[in-house]
């Protein structure tokens, strides 16, 4: 594992109104990562690089994200235009399905891909997917959310994010501790710099659309893919992890406990490794 760090391929694929960044680590059986917006491929290195020794870890930008550019003027986008994204570039690395890791908005790119290319999709495993129509006050969600999208066409996305984040992490939440950018390698400094180019297309275009997606939990259980469905064990009563509870009980299996919260996978990335490759095995 330890030469496998630096060993990464990158490369692009061109989809309907987008191109794609992509990276490549690592051998074996092909495993996607689908990370959620605002973030991109970065907020998954670290885990990928600790299963590149067991898979081909592929992880991307989602479009209109980071280096994953648009080529037509941006405008709404739900998940299931994502997750045909998804199913191109699977296609795009061979005809194996793949086991695929989705994390936040990322497992409903993940979800949407499993229940309509069960054939591409070996075994799933979506960490902490925030679906607020799942939710039994959905009303006062949708308005939550609402609010930070009018926060920010007043007000900016300094603002809006403000809101968003303790609306997802739910009521009482600390906020996130900023790290000390002098502390921070040079990978993290760049993330944060596209993650903050982000922030315009993902409050105007992606927030709303995607919070209305619902799963197809029929097709999702009677189909032919194993689903795990994680939760933060730090993670309180927010959006993301309600979701995955009642996602959870939807499909008839057991939420499995991840270390941390909303960002574990990023944070605990050693612990995470084993609990996604117990998951596809």
């Amino acid at each position: 594992m330890h030469g496998m760090m630096n060993d990464v391929q990158t490369n692009t694929l061109q989809v309907p109104g987008a191109r794609l960044h992509y990276e490549v680590r690592g051998t074996g059986p092909l495993l996607l990562m689908i990370p959620g917006a605002p973030a991109d491929a970065g907020a998954l290195a670290g885990l990928a690089a600790c299963l590149s020794d067991r898979y081909t870890v592929v992880t991307y930008d989602q479009r209109g994200l980071s280096r994953s550019p648009l080529s037509e003027p941006p405008a709404d986008t739900g998940v299931p235009v994502f997750a045909d994204d998804a199913s191109r570039l699977l296609a795009a690395l061979g005809d194996e399905p793949a086991y695929v890791l989705g994390n936040s908005g990322g497992a409903l790119t993940a979800l949407d891909l499993a229940a309509r290319h069960p054939e591409q999709v070996r075994a799933l495993v979506v960490h902490e997917p925030p679906l607020p129509e799942l939710l039994p006050d959905r009303d006062r969600w949708r308005a939550a959310f609402q609010d930070v999208h009018d926060t920010y066409r007043e007000h900016g996305a300094g603002a809006a994010m403000g809101k968003f984040i303790v609306t997802v992490d739910g009521p009482g939440s600390a906020p996130p501790a900023m790290p000390d950018p002098s502390q921070m390698p040079p990978e993290a400094l760049e993330m944060m710099g596209r993650i903050q180019g982000n922030m315009d297309y993902f409050l105007a275009h992606v927030l709303l659309p995607v919070l209305r997606f619902v799963p197809d939990v029929a097709a999702l259980r009677s189909g032919p893919v194993p689903v795990t469905v994680g939760v933060g064990d730090a993670s309180g009563d927010g959006v993301p992890a309600l979701s995955a509870r009642v996602l959870a009980e939807r499909l008839g299996v057991r939420p499995v406990a991840f270390p941390g919260d909303h960002q574990g996978l990023a944070i605990d990335v050693a612990t995470s490794a084993e609990l996604v490759h117990a998951a596809f095995a």
